[in-house]
């Protein structure tokens, strides 16, 4: 999954649904940054959580 992410990608994060749709900020050495709808900004380390890619949003 962390090959194909880019920077403005919308995502889930697989184990808290409550923290919204999140958008793909950056990428650097296996850890993303992701601005979350109701959580903020997280960096998440994809060796360990494989975030989903939401398609419902794309226009």
């Amino acid at each position: 999954m962390r090959s194909f992410l880019e920077p403005g990608m919308l995502v889930r994060h697989p184990q808290c649904p409550d923290w919204g749709l999140g958008q793909v900020q950056s990428l650097i050495n296996g850890k993303c940054t992701v601005n979350f709808e109701h959580q903020g900004k997280v960096v998440i380390d994809l060796g360990q959580i494989d975030l989903v890619l939401d398609f419902g949003n794309a226009k």
